[in-house]
């Protein structure tokens, strides 16, 4: 986990110790930090990193995954709209990773794009795994997921509360229409159905009457 020191973590899944190497690790972790931040956190990039270590088995290419993980939220603007910050992380991710001519940048970016759908095709093991982890907070009790639900709001502050409500009760409607939250066979036995039923809980909190 990211715990045991951000830039030995980021080097190990870099697989590389470079002057370089360490600039992008700096870079990355001074975005984690971000004060406007109060969800997509270096705690959220931990929870991700160590999903991944768990079922590493299950994707394909586990170190572009892990990559993917440190890069998928770099960009996180709240007044941004639609997929506006998946698609500047993925093109951060390909930009900063071809800076080390390291050949995993294409495949990276592209994970990092899933994430704004969470919605990965059929046999894309890399692509599952990712999504998974980021949505694992779905899937904890229901005093974590509130936590999880009211750093959310605190980061889009800016954003009346009417306006809010819709928004949110947008997205998730469409994590509950996702004919699956999670891909990974062994993360949807235990998830599956506590994710749904937080949504719901939290969707219902939502409606104008409350």
């Amino acid at each position: 986990m990211v715990r045991m020191g951000h830039l030995a973590r980021w080097r190990s899944d870099l697989g590389t110790a470079s002057p370089a190497g360490d600039a992008v690790g700096a870079e990355l972790l001074a975005r984690w930090a971000e004060p406007h931040r109060h969800y997509h956190t270096r705690a959220h990039l931990a929870s991700v990193l160590s999903t991944v270590d768990a079922y590493a088995d299950a994707a394909e290419d586990a170190r572009a995954v892990r990559l993917a993980a440190w890069l998928h939220d770099a960009v996180y603007d709240p007044h941004a709209a639609g997929p506006a910050n998946e698609e500047a992380s993925a093109q951060l991710a390909y930009r900063l990773l071809r800076r080390l001519d390291d050949p995993a940048a294409g495949e990276v970016a592209r994970l990092v794009r899933l994430t704004a759908g969470h919605d990965p095709a059929p046999g894309d093991r890399n692509g599952a795994l990712l999504c998974d982890a980021d949505l694992a907070v779905l899937a904890g009790p229901a005093a974590e997921y509130d936590a999880y639900a009211y750093a959310v709001r605190r980061e889009y502050a800016h954003v009346p509360d009417d306006a809010f409500r819709a928004g949110r009760a947008a997205v998730l409607r469409h994590l509950l229409d996702l004919p699956e939250l999670y891909r990974v066979p062994a993360l949807r036995a235990r998830w599956e159905d506590a994710a749904r039923a937080n949504l719901r809980r939290e969707l219902a909190t939502l409606s104008p009457d409350r």
